[in-house]
């Protein structure tokens, strides 16, 4: 198994850079809908139509693009063990467990605007739209320099 996922080592990392530019789309957009979401009444067309945006942007687009990222890294991981050896490996697996928890987070975010039950401003929004750029800007210099 692992001779034939390193012969097409190449197009596995091709899909895992496809998904992982998807899930980071949805990552940067779904917190720029709740800050505009904030902003309107609870019982407004434009309130659901917000609702309706996050829901198939979150159901449709970054959670099968997550798992995706998980499930080409993972094939990538598999068919190179070594990977593990590197220390910029590490930095990358922590940055991802810390991306999937502000996923969670903004899935959980999500269900409070759904049942009107938002206690945040659009500024909290606004600064928590900035997290994912920064564990984004990590994740690509640790890949990209393997400076550890």
């Amino acid at each position: 198994m692992q001779d034939f996922l390193l012969e097409h080592y190449l197009y596995i990392k091709a899909f895992h850079i496809i998904s992982i530019i998807a899930w980071m789309a949805g990552l940067l957009y779904l917190p720029r809908l709740f800050v505009y979401h904030c902003k309107e009444s609870e019982k407004s067309h434009t309130a659901n139509t917000f609702k309706i945006m996050e829901h198939r942007l979150l159901r449709y687009i970054m959670n099968p693009a997550m798992m995706a990222s998980f499930f080409f890294g993972g094939l990538m991981i598999y068919a190179n063990p070594d990977l593990f050896s590197q220390g910029w490996m590490h930095i990358k697996l922590t940055m991802i467990i810390l991306l999937t928890i502000v996923h969670m987070l903004f899935a959980r975010w999500r269900k409070n605007f759904l049942d009107n039950k938002n206690t945040y401003s659009a500024r909290f929004y606004k600064i928590w739209n900035e997290v994912p750029t920064v564990l984004m800007v990590i994740i690509v210099f640790a890949a990209v320099t393997k400076l550890f």
